[in-house]
């Protein structure tokens, strides 16, 4: 057992009693009554180091610690630590727990139930489910919670009697679990205890957590009921509605269809622009957004002096007019005009029409330089070519970023200009701007540009000469060649480096071979670098054993330079040296070394690639899961899923990253499994959604045999790729022999609303064999209808 934090303010006989539980726990089974004893001990450091060890012991302290929680009650302190204890066991408890929860105290019955929502035990969801109708309030409200933890799609209807029960502390803690259980059927008797003042605003809120558009008439419902603060309520729980339904099906178009076609639009908006008032700033981001999805010209007016309010309401406000299509609209130009630095930088990304070119380019002269960075990058996205000449200036930005973003913009756009521009551009004044306008220059390859460039090989200033030195390859010109390697033999080893580098861009004719491979004895360790690198990239298999010889470099740089090199080519000694070089102290080295076997993408370098994804080094593992996503063996997919419940963030989610870009059954197979395992949910989920080939496949054949709430998400995965072939999927899962995934099925059909879904679930609901799932497809096509 490690030490616990802060154990350095123990007092000795703490001390001495902790490392009797290091001792107990490496007893095993012998040491577990003592341990259970130990569990009452006066100190909490204590506690929590007895909790750990019983929970590390796993099944063998189950039973004694349920049979402590069972009869020894007398000490709260132990109660609470069991209770831990038991969360937290690696061992198989389900069945002891389950035997608690039969238990004639309620007050045991009580901390089982908690127990099993901790421990997220679908097992014991029935029982769980039956509990929730106990005779005892604070058991029927553990039950309710646990189910809450662990999921109640599966319970839905026993929900539904505790909310429709009349008991307030009851009713009370199933609304919210209800609502987040997404079934259709807890729409019903969640919009009938809107009627009922004491549930009125949870059950608005847990509505809004189905994610269902059904939950959409209810809601507006209350919009008769006088008062802003119900409208308020409202728009906070349409807001996480079309977030829900988006989150769990891609598009949240289905549900402003639905609010829309249940409001007098006009009136409805003036209700929302009114309940602005007096809003707290969560409120003001929902009306924004119910404003959007209401889709009136009328909101914009009350949209606007929003774009200066807190970032989160005013980043709202603007995704409203984006979503209202009105960002080249005269009032929203008025806006980007006439506002200061924080609203332009709000509006300028969602700028899209050539209309607004003018008033985009007027904002190239504000004081702010990530404004004048967002324009250059608007006017880019607009295409309008006619910005180009006003683009040009920005090359003497005193901002980097301004200047970088201008130069991009304008080789984006393009013009009849350009050419003209930067070569009156590249004999400024000013060093930077030369820099700028030969990059431009050498990006379109201009002929004419061929003396600017041999001239600036002189320039003053070393830095325009490196641009310029950079540039020469990109010019098909023989003279441009022949100015390169006559520069590679300057005195000045600066200019030497930057020319063998720039000869990594140009063809591998025996002139630049031959240069190269003089570089790499060159006295300077920065040329000997970059002419490792410039072989590999022009693929030299020739050069490799000169290369490799590199690796005995002095500097270590130029090593990682050498394997960077050999990492582009393909042959024998390339391969053998990365190999031996993956085997380096030198974690620079090594590292790189990892990188290049990942690129040879030869079969041999698997094994040393999984062996570095375990390696001590965070950054190394890191590297070692990007550097095997290219390959493909038996060996690679399980270690992807032992590196994507790796105990570093960073390390995990690059093999989740990863997993979610490889194709085909068995990676689809693995992504569930990391699903069903906890901990990467979200992450797992947004890949099971990614339509690669072999997702849908794997996604069927898992639905035959998941459980409601497995079944549940990967309905919805399906619905996220928003494909042809995802829809047939789920119109053959209402075909599957499992209930479990028809009824998942059958309510992400009826979200997506498509005419051949309805026949589908119409026909369900006359013939379906099982009771549970004809009642669930009635309910979505009665609600489709509604």
């Amino acid at each position: 057992m490690k030490t616990a934090p802060g154990s350095f303010t123990l007092s000795d006989a703490e001390r001495q009693r902790a490392s009797e539980v290091r001792k107990l726990e490496a007893m095993g089974a012998e040491g577990v009554p003592r341990l259970v004893d130990m569990l009452a001990d006066p100190s909490w450091t204590v506690r929590r180091g007895v909790v750990a060890s019983l929970a590390a012991l796993g099944d063998v302290a189950v039973g004694p610690i349920c049979e402590a929680l069972r009869s020894r009650r007398d000490d709260e302190a132990r109660i609470a630590a069991a209770v831990d204890a038991l969360s937290a066991s690696t061992g198989n408890a389900d069945a002891e727990l389950l035997a608690l929860a039969e238990a004639e105290d309620p007050a045991v019955v009580v901390d089982a139930a908690q127990i099993l929502g901790r421990r997220k035990s679908t097992q014991a969801l029935r029982r769980l489910a039956d509990l929730a109708s106990h005779p005892d309030d604070n058991v029927s409200v553990a039950a309710i919670e646990a189910l809450g933890r662990i999921g109640g799609r599966r319970v839905v209807e026993a929900l539904v009697r505790v909310v429709m029960s009349g008991n307030f502390f009851r009713t009370f803690p199933a609304i919210d679990v209800l609502g987040r259980s997404g079934d259709p059927r807890a729409v019903a008797p969640l919009a009938e205890l809107l009627h009922d003042v004491r549930y009125m605003l949870e059950a608005a809120r847990a509505l809004g957590r189905t994610g269902n558009r059904a939950a959409v008439a209810p809601l507006v419902g209350l919009l008769a009921r006088p008062g802003d603060a119900i409208v308020r309520a409202v728009a906070l729980a349409l807001a996480e509605l079309r977030d829900r339904h988006a989150e769990l099906y891609g598009v949240a178009a289905p549900v402003d269809e639905a609010l829309r076609g249940s409001v007098p639009v006009p009136a409805t908006v003036r209700r929302f622009v009114q309940s602005l008032r007096g809003a707290n700033q969560a409120e003001q981001v929902a009306i924004c957004a119910v404003l959007g999805a209401l889709g009136s010209d009328a909101a914009i007016p009350d949209l606007r002096p929003l774009l200066d309010s807190a970032p989160a309401v005013a980043t709202a406000a603007a995704d409203a007019l984006l979503q209202l299509g009105q960002t080249s609209d005269a009032r929203v130009l008025d806006a980007l005009r006439d506002g200061d630095g924080p609203r332009r930088l709000l509006l300028l990304p969602l700028i899209t029409g050539s209309a607004a070119t003018e008033e985009v380019v007027r904002c190239l002269g504000d004081d702010t330089p990530e404004v004048r960075a967002a324009a250059c990058d608007a006017l880019a996205r607009i295409g309008d070519p006619s910005a180009v000449r006003m683009l040009f200036p920005l090359l003497a930005d005193p901002n980097g970023r301004v200047v970088h973003a201008a130069s991009s913009a304008i080789q984006s756009l393009g013009s009849s200009d350009t050419e003209t521009l930067a070569l009156e551009a590249a004999r400024s004044e000013r060093p930077g701007v030369r820099r700028a306008a030969l990059r431009i220059l050498g990006y379109f390859g201009y002929d004419a540009a061929l003396p600017v460039f041999i001239e600036a090989l002189e320039d003053p200033d070393p830095r325009v000469r490196e641009v310029a030195i950079s540039g020469l390859p990109y010019l098909d010109a023989p003279s441009a060649l022949d100015a390169l390697l006559a520069t590679a033999r300057a005195p000045d080893p600066r200019v030497r480096a930057a020319a063998v580098r720039a000869l990594g861009q140009s063809s591998a004719e025996e002139r630049v071979v031959a240069s190269l491979e003089a570089a790499l004895g060159d006295e300077d360790a920065w040329v000997r670098y970059y002419a490792c690198k410039s072989l590999g990239k022009l693929g030299c298999e020739d050069a490799a054993p000169r290369i490799a010889a590199r690796l005995e470099d002095e500097a270590g740089h130029v090593r990682v330079g050498a394997v960077e090199g050999l990492s582009c080519l393909h042959g024998e000694v390339a391969s053998a040296a990365l190999q031996k070089a993956a085997g380096e102290r030198d974690a620079d080295v090594q590292r790189a070394a990892l990188i290049g076997l990942g690129l040879t993408g030869r079969p041999e370098s698997i094994p040393h690639l999984v062996a570095a994804m375990s390696s001590p080094d965070v950054a190394t593992r890191v590297v070692a899961v990007s550097a095997i996503a290219g390959l493909s063996g038996p060996e690679v997919l399980p270690a992807l899923v032992r590196a994507a419940g790796d105990e570093d963030e960073a390390v995990a989610a690059t093999a989740m990253g990863i997993l979610a870009q490889r194709p085909g059954v068995e990676a689809t197979r693995a992504l569930i499994g990391l699903f069903t395992a906890g901990g990467v949910t979200h992450r797992a989920f947004a890949a099971l959604s990614a339509p690669l080939p072999g997702r849908i496949e794997g996604i069927l054949e898992a639905l035959a045999t998941a459980d409601d709430e497995l079944a549940a998400h990967l309905a919805s995965a399906l619905a996220r790729m928003r494909r042809e072939s995802a829809h047939e999927a789920l119109l053959a899962a209402l075909g599957l022999h499992n209930p479990a995934a028809r009824k998942a099925a059958a309510t992400t059909l009826a979200a997506l609303g498509t005419r051949q879904a309805r026949s589908a679930l119409e026909q369900a609901a006359a013939v379906d064999p099982d009771p549970e799932v004809r009642r669930v497809c009635s309910l979505v096509v009665a609600q489709w209808s509604a």
